[in-house]
């Protein structure tokens, strides 16, 4: 998650009132010459989540699975009928693209370049593998396909249009630079966020009239460099209607973009990289294969699973990689992988990678540890240009100790250890923050919280930022789990005075807790309570205490110590109420009046939010004290808040964070705590799921009886075996085996509770 946009309130109850209606359901799309995919492919829509509820929508990404090329045209959402351009790579989620490309058939001149293009979505097709789009006011048809760094786009105009123009153009401020060879060859190189040199080479199927476009002149100069400069190649009138454009990206160099579309793309037919994006995608979604639930079930599902194979991605170009960590070129023998959000995909997603693809999983983790080595810190939100300090914990700490556990262990995990206690014991909790540790960083070690500032206390340090504020409760919380995944990685690896040290600061969550309020509550660094309402207070999105979401959120993200947290409410039926009243609980205020401080709060029920990443484990709670709530509560939330349709995303879905909880969850199952290698039973929606693992092996869950009706659990084996747990282990998924869930219309209370 990150901060919202402006948000048009009408827009907000015009979404609810559609959504409850089942507006908003997508057309199949009309794909002449091409159907919508074999095996399960059929049952992806990117276009699924495309209008966001009150944050960022979805995008239909065409790309490989973790590659590079990723493109989506820019437009603002599903409901803007206009697009800007196309850019030829998007180089990070949110974070910007580089070379955009659009057709024209406007006579050249400075506005050419300013038009948007008019689309309608009915004539759009949007595949993992494949994107298409008709132009309607020009009667263009679009089409794209991508490779690994490379990808083709082809135009195909009108019969006798006279002007047949591609114009291209940047998106970044930086020095850029644009040259044609032969009327046929294109090579650029744009700035990337300041510092990070970006090259194209690029082949048109035609030969063409080339020139640039400087300080708004146009001129048929083949070659122009600085800033804000353009590019365009004409058609004349008697070449063919459909031209394409091959081309790749480097980070490297523009011997490198050259070198890679000899390798990869020259010579190669639209319909073969097409085909084979298709065989790669389909080997992806088809590792999960289900049967029974709805289509619409399915097609959440599968649109999901596609989702989660976006980022990371792979940016080494023939065993070398341009590194922003110590913005060097350097020698690789494997991938390395940028691109990730570890606050939203600790969560679920690397968890489910860690079943579908440990090795990918190990790439990943030793791509971690090379950002350390090169940087000095283990990242938190890695990107191209390095880490981008976004949100607040350190939660990569939890996803090493998660994979470690779980047999993933061809990393340097002695140098993935020291990164931990590095950021630990010397980087800066602050949200959004990067660098050394601060007065309030030892104030928490010696203290074992975050201080919060008073009412009308003003900040005096000036590390933190001036948006998100100290967080101070949030901080405290995420600190706790962090440093309990330090801890017991410190157990793994035989660094016994480490696991003393951070499993007695896992327990500073406990230093928060008011036991008048029965809640996280903030202190002041003299260590007195500053009374709030929890719902309502800490400015925009709660950030002076909590994170985007209030302290009714924040009650449950004690994950590595839930025995704990129970103790702390006063056992377990206590335990049971207040989750309870989570669903329950009133805003206390009109819903225009919560929104307009908590946007990102989203996918409401009562006091839950379904929309934001730390609500994900709070239903599975309930298997602590009565399993068939928490089978209740998911079947709720998937059926009302993932909807097959444009809204069908309740909240910032980053790049498969979110969509890796609906993959779980529709399975039947999930990992309550990453760093513990167990899952957690909950109510699959499917009659049969049937895991490919990569061992050769397969895991299958069958749900007998299994409706929308019949969501209860009356009872399970596992293997053959009468299982009375909700729990099972990792170790059980990998090696093999069957679930077996009895179902039914009414719940048995009395399952699950041994």
């Amino acid at each position: 998650m990150i901060k919202p946009v402006a948000i048009n309130f009408f827009k907000v109850f015009l979404f609810l009132i559609l959504n409850f209606y089942g507006a908003g359901k997508l057309a199949a799309q009309d794909e002449p010459g091409n159907n919508a995919g074999s095996g399960n492919l059929k049952y992806i829509d990117p276009r699924i989540g495309n209008v966001g509820a009150l944050l960022q929508p979805t995008r239909p990404t065409a790309q490989l699975p973790n590659q590079l090329i990723r493109m989506y045209p820019e437009r603002e959402d599903y409901i803007d009928d206009q697009i800007s351009s196309f850019p030829l790579t998007i180089v990070s989620h949110r974070l910007g693209e580089v070379f955009s490309l659009k057709p024209s058939v406007a006579a050249l001149s400075k506005q050419a370049w300013k038009q948007k293009l008019t689309y309608d979505n009915d004539l759009e097709v949007t595949r993992p593998w494949y994107y298409s789009t008709y132009l309607v006011d020009d009667g263009t048809t679009v089409e794209f396909t991508p490779g690994k760094k490379t990808g083709i786009f082809r135009f195909t105009f009108l019969p006798g249009v006279a002007n047949k123009n591609l114009l291209f153009d940047l998106y970044n401020d930086g020095e850029a630079a644009w040259s044609f060879e032969k009327g046929r060859v294109i090579t650029g190189m744009e700035t990337y966020h300041g510092d990070i040199k970006v090259y194209l080479y690029g082949v048109f199927s035609q030969d063409g009239k080339t020139g640039t476009m400087a300080n708004g002149q146009v001129n048929d100069n083949n070659t122009a460099k600085g800033k804000d400069i353009q590019a365009y190649i004409s058609f004349p009138k008697e070449s063919p209607d459909a031209i394409e454009l091959r081309y790749a990206i480097s980070y490297i160099s523009p011997e490198q973009a050259k070198a890679t579309f000899d390798e990869e793309i020259k010579g190669q037919a639209f319909e073969s990289i097409k085909s084979n994006g298709e065989k790669a995608w389909l080997k992806v979604v088809d590792q999960i294969k289900v049967t029974g639930g709805t289509e619409a079930q399915r097609r959440s599902f599968y649109t999901a699973l596609y989702r989660c194979s976006e980022r990371m991605v792979d940016i080494t170009e023939d065993n070398k990689y341009y590194s922003g960590y110590d913005k060097k070129i350097h020698d690789s023998n494997g991938p390395f992988y940028v691109d990730d959000w570890v606050w939203d995909t600790y969560l679920a997603l690397h968890p489910l990678r860690s079943i579908l693809n440990p090795a990918l999983e190990q790439d990943m983790l030793k791509s971690y540890v090379t950002m350390y080595q090169q940087s000095g810190w283990m990242p938190t939100f890695p990107v191209l240009f390095g880490d981008n300090p976004c949100m607040n914990g350190f939660h990569s700490s939890v996803m090493f100790l998660d994979d470690y556990r779980k047999g993933i262990k061809g990393f340097d995990a002695e140098t993935a250890y020291q990164g931990m206690v590095k950021n630990a014991t010397q980087a800066t909790m602050l949200p959004w923050e990067n660098g050394p540790k601060t007065v309030l960083d030892d104030f928490y070690y010696k203290n074992g919280y975050f201080p919060a500032l008073k009412h009308g206390e003003k900040e005096t340090v000036p590390n933190v930022h001036s948006f998100e504020k100290r967080q101070a409760v949030a901080v405290t919380l995420g600190g706790s789990y962090d440093d309990w995944a330090v801890g017991e990685m410190a157990k793994e690896l035989g660094h016994t005075a480490d696991a003393g040290e951070f499993n007695a600061r896992s327990k500073n969550y406990k230093n928060l807790w008011d036991s008048n309020v029965k809640m996280f509550m903030p202190k002041d660094a003299e260590g007195n309570w500053i009374k709030i309402d929890p719902k309502f207070d800490g400015g925009l999105g709660g950030r002076e205490y909590f994170d985007e979401n209030n302290g009714w959120t924040y009650l449950w993200q004690v994950q590595h110590d839930v025995k704990g947290l129970i103790t702390l409410m006063g056992g377990n039926n206590a335990f049971e109420a207040k989750l309870d009243q989570l669903f329950r609980e009133g805003l206390g205020r009109s819903k225009y009046e919560f929104w307009n401080k908590f946007p990102d709060a989203t996918g409401l029920v009562g006091q839950y939010s379904m929309g934001n990443e730390p609500s994900f484990h709070i239903p599975y709670l309930y298997n602590y004290t009565a399993p068939w709530k928490t089978q209740k509560r998911i079947r709720f939330l998937l059926d009302v808040w993932y909807k097959d349709n444009i809204f069908g995303i309740p909240g910032d879905e980053d790049g498969g964070g979110m969509s890796a909880f609906v993959v779980f969850s529709s399975m039947g199952f999930y990992p309550i705590t990453p760093g513990i290698p167990v899952y957690t039973i909950g109510s699959p929606v499917f009659s049969n799921v049937t895991i490919d693992l990569p061992n050769g092996k397969q895991f299958k869950l069958v749900a007998k009886n299994c409706t929308v009706v019949n969501k209860y659990i009356q009872s399970a084996k596992l293997n053959g075996e009468i299982l009375n747990t909700v729990w099972f282990t990792h170790q059980q998924l990998v090696d093999g085996g069957t679930l077996e869930l009895e179902m039914g219309p009414k719940p048995n209370k009395s399952w699950g509770l041994q």
